[in-house]
């Protein structure tokens, strides 16, 4: 990202409740000052057969009140992660989030909850921030620090990348599948 342009925080995600869309909101209404150079972006789309999604009406009002910006869908995932400084996911409860994996493979910082499949791919303080599940102020501290020091962002990217090198490469992911069935059939 351009070091000139405001610190780009995304979250891309199905836009429910249940991946803390609004906490990320509220914490994004909460650092919208005007001596602090942030943009707030949602990725993603309601989904109308989920009783967790968040209303159209809702996102167009928070659009409205320039508190976050909604893109809605995107195809191209590359050029979203390219102009991201941080990546949030403040889900309550996830599998193993596709999005992080992706993100720390881009050499992204991340902020999420202390949430099992969240917090094996984000190790507090080494490559992201945990925060706890609906604290919208704890989230926006975590922003917040991210958002003010440039050279944490970095060091948590670089860290990023390499966990996701580590752990999360489709070598590794394949040798540990291929394990698993060599020991189902012995």
């Amino acid at each position: 990202p351009d070091p000139a342009e405001p610190i780009c925080i995304v979250l891309v995600a199905r836009i429910l409740w249940d991946k803390g869309v609004g906490e990320f909101v509220e914490a994004a209404r909460s650092l919208k000052q005007p001596e602090l150079s942030a943009r707030f972006v949602l990725v993603g789309e309601p989904d109308a057969n989920n009783p967790a999604s968040i209303p159209e009406e809702t996102l167009s009002s928070w659009k409205k009140e320039n508190v976050v910006e909604w893109v809605g869908h995107c195809d191209d995932m590359a050029a979203i992660y390219s102009t991201a400084h941080v990546v949030c996911l403040p889900s309550y409860r996830e599998g193993l989030p596709k999005v992080l994996i992706e993100a720390a493979a881009c050499g992204k910082p991340i902020v999420t909850t202390d949430v099992p499949g969240c917090r094996e791919v984000v190790r507090d303080g080494d490559n992201g921030l945990l925060v706890p599940v609906r604290d919208s102020k704890a989230l926006a501290d975590a922003i917040l620090r991210l958002i003010e020091n440039n050279e944490l962002r970095v060091q948590m990217g670089k860290r990023s990348r390499e966990i996701a090198l580590a752990d999360f490469s489709s070598e590794r992911i394949n040798a540990q599948t291929l394990d698993i069935y060599r020991e189902l059939i012995e």
